[in-house]
């Protein structure tokens, strides 16, 4: 969007903000390399309010981002949220009423190298918005045509919930399996049943979604069954990634609160909840050892 020459402003913590100002934004692309200089403020520098929000944290840096983003946003103010799951969206609510909280959902395979460039890993990169009620508002058409032609896959769905939950079983089930059992995908297929457990761990997931009203459609399980037991391919869940780096993980939002209700529903869920022992484990550590 900043290099299609919309307005925006990056909300960015004082040392990627110094980072950013210094060398610019640099993307390594499939799509196309570049440096951008956008605008960039930090929370201390932050007023509003702005139209709109773009919500784009890791789970477990969210209550941080509630405090930081709240000088932005004002009655008006929409939020569209990209994170993984479905937690966020209560605490959100909570935090600034339902009014002002869209549903988000963005495809995308991306990270930061040591030198602090944006590395896309794939070509793919779609963002998905609507009203949380599905209707077809005014302000959602707003969001549409600020959003379309900006060099990215950008479309409003009438049922964004559901296209939520869809993502949200995609991420438990590739987390889940690629944490587990400590490989890709590919790995995965090519050890011992490795491909029947990759399947069971879907089984799981898609129960909780159904269970809980958002049966995913039959083509998106088609596809999602595909993509977990592709043979010798290089997918791993960026929680795999994480975890291969000692960094944080979004284990509770995305395992954690897929087994929660889960078990609300009374259904047994034996590899989603070994996989989010075996996170949780790791996490306590984690924390043990950091300074």
């Amino acid at each position: 969007m900043a290099q299609a020459g919309r307005d925006i402003t990056f909300l960015v913590r004082p040392q990627r903000a110094a980072q950013l100002r210094e060398r610019g934004l640099e993307i390594v692309s499939p799509n196309g390399n570049a440096t951008l200089h956008p605008k960039v403020v930090t929370r201390d520098e932050l007023s509003g309010p702005y139209d709109l929000v773009l919500l784009t944290v890791k789970n477990y840096a969210l209550q941080g981002a509630l405090e930081d983003i709240a000088p932005a946003v004002g009655a008006d103010t929409l939020i569209l949220p990209t994170l993984n799951g479905m937690q966020h969206l209560d605490e959100l609510k909570e935090k600034f009423g339902e009014s002002n909280v869209l549903g988000g959902v963005c495809i995308v395979a991306a990270t930061l190298d040591p030198q602090g460039r944006v590395v896309q890993l794939t070509g793919v990169q779609r963002l998905v918005y609507g009203e949380l009620d599905g209707s077809h508002s005014a302000r959602i058409e707003r969001v549409d045509r600020t959003l379309q032609g900006a060099g990215f896959d950008a479309r409003a769905s009438s049922n964004i919930l559901l296209e939520m939950w869809e993502k949200f079983v995609f991420i438990a089930a590739l987390g889940g399996i690629t944490c587990l059992l400590r490989g890709t995908i590919g790995e995965i297929a090519a050890a011992p049943r490795g491909r029947e457990l990759a399947l069971t761990m879907h089984g799981e997931c898609v129960a909780v979604a159904t269970a809980c009203g958002f049966a995913p459609r039959p083509e998106v399980i088609e596809s999602t069954r595909a993509t977990l037991t592709e043979a010798a391919s290089p997918l791993a869940s960026s929680m795999y990634r994480d975890l291969q780096k000692g960094a944080p993980l979004e284990a509770d939002a995305i395992l954690g609160d897929m087994c929660k209700r889960g078990e609300a529903a009374g259904l047994k869920l034996p590899l989603l909840s070994a996989a989010y022992a075996q996170l949780s484990i790791y996490e306590a550590k984690r924390t043990a050892a950091s300074p």
